[in-house]
């Protein structure tokens, strides 16, 4: 049963598709037509329990593109899926077929009306679209839990809503236009008036059976009912025939057709929405109720208030986070009856917000709390409140046995219906043993989601996942006649129950309308309209155990965005696929010819383009660094002469440091090792390496006793232990700056400046914090070095006072991690930004604009704000380029494999302003990359931060 093929998929050969990927690849070229195993299983995933592997995966980059592609397939007869970020829950973006991808072009965003309206290209992030909003206090509508993951394409697709839109703001209410394309290969622009008009007239027959169906329906008053019963909750099942309704022109509604059609219906090229209000003033509180039928009663009497959001969380889901670091110690040791509504006001200023937190406690006075309404406006305190409900998800996700997944259901009620019904939800958990399952979700709108955690690979298990999908139906349709998707759309997963929940009618009218739109049936076929009724259970996608490390991933695609090799090659979530497979062959034994080829192609795609850069875990739902899984593979890969040879450089770590200045400048003169890029980037660098240097040591610290008071100095300053990392031993001055001199030099001089006395550990030449072992996945090595490190710190302070300056942001991440709470460890950002600024002033602010790289290992240190507020300080003007995160440098990938840098960096050139005095960052080698990218220098934010200040008087 889980390998099933779903009744909707009509079987064809390989080479079928022949003839369409020899079009595919002579208009877009082999760069952007997928072919390989590898990719095709990595792309046959996304979000949901799903997975279908396409014949082809197509990126297109424009609307020509698009409807060369759609030309291809109505001619062969071949279905074609249409995918964004990936990110949806009920396999609405998986394909046997082909699979069309947004390339990184579709990309536009223009503000229009002040912020009261907004253009959009489908591959925009949502949380992109709010961040060129912010500066007019707006937002769009839709506000999904994945809107910093989702694309609007997605959004638009799947009527996505959220905490806060509810049945109002959402894509459907708020369309105002969209650039739309069609199954025939027609293009129209429902906000040109010339666009309009050709189609009018073009598509005449095709408006007016649409004006058939809306008089039709509007006429049966039965129907028209049923229809506006429905959608007064949220309704995501089917497609959206409210449309049929609510508008009499056949434009309005066929473009509102495509809003929640899921990409059966055609394609939206662009979208244009009304946005919505972002009030900057906000409070939250936690309300605990002694019950679910208490609480209920109070989202009934908040719904008439001026609320944002009221977010349900029933007892199992407040214990599944109540341990968790950072949670409020009010949610501990409550009885099993009690629930939570985490409720959110705002408002356009103070006064406004204190209005209406006074009017929703008044009416919290008429139902029972386990303690009086408490809102806090206090950012860190509200944080920690929604803390909680951020939490529920990844809590189940992290405890799940290895080789199962997660599932989230949503289904909404009538508010009147709320109580029973999740009372009834938790009983149908008891009875088919989902005894971890917890329930949260959108009480204001009487939208619930369920978690719960499945195993797909035993036959019995998915019988009793059946029967528990079976019963959830018939639940809230039978007895609620409630809503079976209420905003993650129908996808597979509830195709085959639509005509159960809508019923014959009104399921009729929706095959009226794909026949019409989709004559052929190749848009998307198995999504929404299905024949098969147990389409549900077929295609399911297998998670096999892979690595401890990653087990716990449930493939949702939150860490895509963050990956500088998105779009290269592979992403964290694809890495973790392709693993899970090959090691599911490797303990199998079931395909070694086709583990071999994934092998292959997985030490290129998987491992040496990994930047390992950590920011993967960032957006983790449940906190996955894929960068240790591969580490621990490049480990694995290394020889015990590897091993051997690692050790003696670390041993003789000096001379293996002078080694490798000599060595880069060697290599730099031949092209026999290395690509043109690398060898062009070493020559640039070779020149200046012999004017790395080591600073002067100072003389050693007196013993402990003498040491001063902490945060006083002496005669001679306030004393720092500073270890210049490798980097800024090995490489000088960046190539086009105007300083000479190296980053060690100049941050010396800069302490001294600032009233501090640098002081180096015994050693200096031979001790490395251990990254550069640790990135090859040497993890002996590098922890030798670390130690020894530690040691040489603790022989100049054995009582842990001085804090320790580090100038390379990646070397202060690991030391940070492997000495928390031996030493303090400080980066240089931070000991500019903390300590030394306040002992200076600033001169004169440079006047032309500089540039800012926020690297990875900054980011992940939490210190963004403070390198640009460093900048700001010191400069009129500050860029920090969009969509430059990681720069793919990775240590010295830069020089291996400069493909990642340059795929990393490509958007950076067109963020250069004009006049630009030069770039600032906190990582030598990622500085070397970006000179390279930008065209200006790159160096170190000492060197802005000394240049312009003076110690203050």
């Amino acid at each position: 049963m889980p390998d099933g093929t779903s009744s909707d998929t009509v079987v064809r050969g390989s080479g079928a598709y022949a003839g369409a990927i020899r079009e595919f690849t002579g208009l877009f070229g082999s760069d952007r037509v997928v072919r390989d195993p590898l990719r095709l299983l990595a792309y046959g995933t996304d979000a949901s329990f799903y997975r279908l592997i396409p014949q082809v995966v197509v990126k297109v980059e424009s609307e020509a593109e698009v409807l060369a592609v759609l030309a291809a397939c109505r001619r062969d007869g071949l279905p074609v899926t249409f995918r964004a970020a990936g990110t949806s829950l009920s396999g609405q973006a998986v394909s046997d077929s082909v699979l069309m991808m947004l390339g990184e072009k579709w990309d536009r965003v223009t503000v229009e009306k002040a912020g009261a309206l907004v253009r959009l290209q489908p591959g925009v992030l949502g949380a992109d679209a709010n961040r060129r909003l912010a500066s007019h206090a707006r937002k769009i509508g839709p506000d999904p839990a994945s809107i910093d993951s989702a694309k609007i394409g997605g959004i638009a697709a799947n009527n996505s809503s959220g905490m806060c839109c509810g049945t109002s703001d959402n894509s459907y209410k708020t369309l105002v236009s969209m650039r739309l394309l069609l199954a025939d290969g027609t293009l129209v622009d429902t906000g040109d008036a010339d666009s309009v008009a050709r189609f009018r007239t073009s598509h005449r027959d095709l408006l007016g059976k649409l004006d058939e169906l809306g008089r039709a329906t509007r006429a049966d008053e039965t129907l028209a009912r049923r229809i506006r019963d429905k959608f007064a909750i949220k309704n995501t099942t089917g497609y959206s025939i409210n449309a049929l309704v609510d508008f009499e022109d056949p434009l309005e509604i066929l473009q509102h057709l495509m809003i929640g059609s899921e990409g059966t219906l055609g394609f939206i090229a662009e979208i244009t929405y009304r946005t919505v209000p972002e009030h900057a003033h906000k409070a939250s509180a936690l309300l605990l109720f002694p019950d679910i039928g208490e609480a209920c009663r109070a989202v009934a009497l908040l719904k008439a208030t001026p609320v944002a959001a009221v977010e349900l969380m029933d007892r199992p889901a407040l214990r599944s986070v109540e341990d968790k670091p950072g949670m409020p110690a009010a949610i501990r040791g409550l009885g099993d009856g009690v629930t939570a509504l985490l409720v959110e006001v705002r408002g356009e200023d103070a006064a406004e917000l204190n209005a209406r937190i006074s009017q929703v406690s008044a009416v919290l006075g008429g139902v029972e709390t386990l303690a009086p309404a408490a809102f806090t406006s206090d950012p860190d305190e509200f944080g920690k409140l929604w803390k909680i409900r951020k939490g529920l998800f990844p809590a189940v996700g992290a405890v799940r046995r290895a080789g199962t997944t997660v599932i989230i259901e949503d289904v909404a009620f009538r508010i009147a219906d709320l109580a029973a019904a999740t009372l009834d939800l938790q009983t149908l958990f008891e009875k088919h043993g989902y005894h971890e399952a917890i329930i949260f979700g959108h009480a204001l709108d009487g939208n619930l989601h369920f978690v719960f955690t499945q195993d797909f690979a035993i036959d019995a298990e998915v019988e009793r996942y059946a029967a528990f999908m079976d019963d959830v139906c018939k639940l809230v349709v039978d007895k609620y006649d409630g809503s079976l998707k209420a905003e993650h759309g129908t996808g597979r997963n509830m195709a085959p129950f639509v005509e159960m929940e809508w019923g014959r009618d009104a399921y009729r009218l929706m095959r009226s309308i794909k026949d019409l739109l989709d004559p052929d049936g190749i848009l998307n076929p198995g999504v929404i309209i299905c024949d098969d009724p147990q389409a549900h259970l077929k295609d399911l996608k297998p998670l096999p155990k892979a690595d401890p490390l990653v087990d716990t991933c449930i493939e949702c695609g939150f860490c895509e965005r963050m990956c500088p090799s998105a779009g290269l090659t592979l992403t964290p979530r694809q890495r973790i696929v392709g693993w899970r497979e090959i090691s599911h062959l490797s303990d199998t034994g079931t395909d070694p010819e086709r583990e071999a080829g994934l092998r292959t192609l997985y030490d290129y795609q998987g491992l040496e383009t990994c930047a390992a850069c950590g920011l993967c875990a960032t957006a983790c739902p449940v906190g996955i660094e894929t960068g240790l899984l591969t580490k621990a593979l490049r480990g694995r890969r290394q020889s015990t002469l590897g091993h051997r040879i690692a050790g003696i450089a670390g041993r003789h770590f000096g001379g293996a440091l002078a080694a490798a200045r000599f060595g880069l400048g060697a290599v730099a003169l031949s092209n026999r090792t290395l690509g043109p890029a690398a060898t062009r980037r070493l020559a640039d660098y070779g020149r200046r390496i012999s004017s790395g240097r080591l600073p002067k040591i100072g003389p050693a610290l007196p013993g402990p006793a003498s040491l001063p008071a902490a945060g006083q100095g002496d005669a001679s300053g306030t004393p720092v232990i500073y270890l210049p990392s490798c980097a800024n031993r090995t490489f000088g001055a960046s190539p086009g700056a105007p300083e000479t001199d190296a980053v060690p030099d100049r941050l010396v001089s800069l302490m001294v400046k600032a009233g501090y006395r640098p002081i180096f550990p015994d050693g200096l030449a031979g001790l490395c914090c251990g990254q550069a072992f640790e990135s090859k996945g040497l993890d002996r090595e590098a922890d030798a070095k670390t130690a020894e490190l530690a040691a040489a710190v603790i022989a100049v302070d054995d009582y842990g006072r001085i804090p320790v300056v580090m100038d390379a942001s990646a070397c202060t991440l690991r030391l940070k991690k492997m000495l928390a709470g031996r030493v303090t460890v400080l980066d240089s950002i931070e000991f500019l930004h903390d300590h030394a600024m306040p002992r200076l002033e600033v001169v004169a602010k440079q006047a032309e604009p500089v540039l800012v790289h926020v690297n990875c290992s900054a980011q992940r240190l939490g210190l963004g704000d403070k390198i640009v507020g460093l900048a700001r300080a010191c400069a009129e003007t500050v860029v920090v380029p969009e969509g430059v995160g990681c720069c793919g440098f990775a240590g010295d990938k830069g020089f291996s494999t400069p493909e990642l840098n340059d795929h990393a960096l490509r958007r950076l050139p067109d963020a250069v302003p004009a006049g630009c005095e030069g770039g600032y960052s906190s990582n030598r080698t990622c500085e070397i990359g970006l000179s390279d990218h930008s065209g200006v220098p790159y160096r170190s934010i000492v060197y802005l931060v000394d240049r312009v200040t003076r110690r203050r008087p």
